[in-house]
């Protein structure tokens, strides 16, 4: 029996999902109660259904698709690579790797000039995690609630989100801290008040496990998933002379933030610090190709130089994924990807603001660069839409609109993000504000009071 096509002899949409659902598992979900937008093709910064739907891509895919969809130079790249050396096992020296680990070095600020590579950003906080802890002789980790580092069993754990609870118990030595801004908010502090108070905490909780115990704090310089947070103003710099004062480590998980996304090319660039180490992915090939990057500071690196770096990975350094970030970065400098980025946030606050003045669901909107997330709540208080770890049945009817209207993005319980590729245009990136405008209508309805 023929599968179903459609009139150019391809899989029709209904197929491509049932099929899916069938023979695959879908992350972070139950197979049976999801329903994945099926893609044929895309380009830009918009995705096509096989039944010809054009769907706004206002989310990077997964925060990644930095430079947008299927960009020819990218393309034309990859074919040229195919032909050439396609494998090298990871002990090899190879001419992309030299060429990208010293591209690297140049582009990365301070004394992160020496790189170890992965297949993605959770093998990349893995690999941070051996380093800093074989590198300090210490092995607790500092890391916060509202924090996403990776799906796998260690990473997990640093991981702060409700995600762990079902991965529990999982790698020890881990001790998780409240963030700046707590997920139940009080607005009306300033930067000053907020830095202030959680260093003092922080200061506490390090006395209490003992600072010559903990290796290292993990941190994602702009919290992604979990709300794009923006460190307050002072935050960086306080926390950095903090551990510092300690022997602690800073490492800041760039996996999201980095490449662009908040209008610089590093996040922590904002806060004028260098960590000791960074950890990056998604946007170094916007995601074309798989690649992760752990970055080490000079200090750290001389003592891997004398000493065994205990972590390997088959496809460490894979030249084919070293040649796509090649080509990528060059579009990057090229198309001033980054400049634009930080162009368009003033026209996403704009159309934030527009939107929390016309919708009593909206408490706030947050954007820095192209990093961007409305928070809905559910009455004049603007208190969450619903509890931490929580949901509500308009978020479904939400997330069904927008199917319906061609945009796609991603929906965290009590909010809508905004994480277009930074190639996107002032009049496209309005375009998705508009079906967003749109789509509110239906939480507004819910609001209390």
């Amino acid at each position: 029996m023929s599968e179903p096509t459609t009139p150019t002899g391809k899989m029709t949409s209904q197929q491509m999902i049932e099929d899916c659902q069938r023979y695959s598992l879908y992350s972070w979900s139950a197979t049976g109660k999801v329903s994945p937008l099926p893609v044929e093709r895309a380009e830009g910064v918009y995705l096509y259904t096989p039944d010809g739907q054009r769907v706004l891509d206002f989310n990077s895919q997964l925060m990644s698709v930095n430079i947008g969809h299927s960009h020819p130079k990218v393309v034309k790249a990859m074919q040229d690579a195919a032909t050439g050396l396609i494998f090298a096992y990871p002990g090899a020296a190879t001419e992309v790797r030299a060429r990208l680990s010293k591209r690297l070095a140049e582009l990365t600020p301070g004394h992160l000039n020496t790189f170890f590579y992965t297949l993605g950003g959770a093998e990349a906080n893995e690999s941070a995690i051996k380093a800093v802890r074989l590198y300090s002789g210490r092995q607790k980790i500092l890391s916060r609630y509202r924090s996403y580092h990776g799906g796998t069993n260690a990473t997990l754990q640093l991981t702060g989100d409700n995600r762990r609870w079902a991965n529990e118990p999982g790698m020890p030595g881990v001790i998780r801290v409240m963030d700046p801004r707590p997920y139940r908010f009080k607005f009306g502090e300033t930067d000053e008040e907020i830095v202030e108070n959680n260093l003092t905490y922080l200061s506490e909780v390090i006395d209490y496990e003992g600072p010559h115990t903990i290796a290292a704090m993990f941190i994602e310089t702009v919290t992604g998933t979990n709300g794009i947070l923006p460190p307050p103003k002072g935050y960086l710099q306080g926390l950095k002379a903090l551990l510092d004062q300690h022997g602690i480590l800073l490492v800041c998980d760039e996996v999201m933030a980095g490449w662009g996304r908040t209008g610089k090319r590093y996040a922590f660039e904002h806060g004028d610090i260098v960590p000791d180490v960074c950890t990056m992915a998604k946007g170094l090939t916007s995601s074309y190709v798989p690649l992760g990057c752990m970055a080490v500071s000079d200090k750290i690196a001389d003592y891997f130089r004398e000493n065994v770096f205990w972590g390997g990975l088959t496809y460490n350094a894979h030249p084919y994924c070293l040649a796509v970030a090649m080509a990528v970065l060059d579009v990057m400098e090229d198309e001033d990807l980054v400049g634009n980025a930080a162009r368009m946030e003033g026209v996403m606050r704009r159309e934030m603001d527009r939107l929390a003045a016309k919708h009593p669901s909206v408490a706030e909107g947050r954007a820095i660069g192209l990093f961007g997330t409305l928070d809905l709540c559910k009455n004049s208080e603007k208190q969450p839409l619903c509890g931490y770890g929580g949901s509500h049945p308009v978020m479904g009817q939400l997330g069904a609109f927008f199917r319906r209207e061609g945009l796609f993005t991603f929906l965290r319980p009590s909010g809508i993000m905004c994480n277009p590729p930074l190639s996107i245009t002032e009049e496209q990136l309005c375009e998705g504000f508009e079906i967003i405008d749109r789509g509110l209508d239906l939480v507004d309805a819910v609001v209390e009071g």
